[in-house]
């Protein structure tokens, strides 16, 4: 109860507190929306791949003292496109062109964090630090969760269709591959976007976690987007509760926060928990 008043207390007083916990909800709540069509299309490997990919283009932008967006975004897009090129070009699986592509990228972001002797820096990038998020990472991460929510609702229908059905939606006239690399877009800004709270390789957590724990409770889509976000904001500000009490690295606390809340859904679930399954087994005993 102490740490948790202290906690309170620090909110009221420290800047740097409130801006952590402002952009850690945000970014909670946009992983939790992106994610929830990435687990739905069955693409979380994908997620991984684009993660991990951006790291050569945060990178770049280190060594070029240009703002990390333009290369984590340029390097994101360009995985996408070449894990398509090389799945459509040969008879390679999907999963077999995402391991090559996003392992080579993520290898040549370690060789170039070497080159630009910023390790320090950017091993924040690959873990997070959200309690020194700065004023300039808050306004880029709202930006980012408006342009999020902005494609969400204009293309919520086309989205839902694609996502369930993509081969009618393709002969429906909806313009699937375009659909595709727009999400992926987004997949890379929100990448971007939770540099600073849970870093490249625990991005992909946030993004499947959230939104698996809200499919446990509810089959509509809507539903699930606004329950996914809600519980990406509840483990970020708990992850990050967490983080300032105990001096733990916001990512891992966050996550782990994720991960528990998907464990007491998996248990608890009233359509697809553990509890009722046992329950239905020994009413059919």
């Amino acid at each position: 109860m102490t740490s948790l008043v202290a906690f309170f207390n620090g909110l009221m007083q420290y800047n740097f507190l409130q801006t952590a916990l402002i952009t850690a909800i945000m970014v909670g709540v946009m992983s939790g929306i992106i994610g929830s069509f990435i687990i739905l299309r069955g693409m979380s490997l994908m997620g991984d791949a684009i993660s991990h990919a951006v790291l050569p283009g945060v990178a770049v932008a280190y060594m070029l003292g240009i703002n990390v967006v333009f290369g984590a975004a340029f390097f994101g897009i360009l995985a996408a496109l070449l894990i398509g090129f090389v799945a459509d070009r040969t008879k390679l699986k999907n999963d077999t062109a995402i391991g090559i592509v996003f392992s080579a990228f993520f290898a040549l972001g370690f060789i170039l964090i070497s080159l630009a002797e910023s390790s320090t820096n950017l091993h924040h990038v690959l873990f997070g630090n959200v309690l020194a998020v700065s004023d300039s990472d808050l306004l880029l991460t709202n930006a980012v969760l408006v342009v999020v929510v902005l494609f969400t609702v204009l293309f919520y229908k086309e989205l839902l269709v694609s996502s369930f059905d993509p081969h009618y939606a393709q002969a429906y006239g909806l313009k699937v591959q375009v659909l595709h690399y727009g999400l992926m877009l987004m997949l890379t800004l929100v990448t971007v976007s939770a540099l600073q709270t849970v870093g490249i390789i625990l991005i992909v957590a946030m993004l499947v976690t959230p939104a698996a724990t809200a499919f446990l409770w509810t089959e509509n889509m809507g539903v699930m987007l606004v329950l996914s976000a809600s519980i990406g904001a509840v483990s970020a500000l708990i992850g990050l509760y967490f983080s300032y009490t105990f001096n733990w690295a916001s990512g891992p606390a966050i996550v782990l926060t994720a991960a528990v809340l998907f464990l007491l859904s998996f248990i608890l679930s009233p359509k697809q928990g553990l509890l009722r399954q046992l329950k239905g087994g020994a009413a059919n005993a």
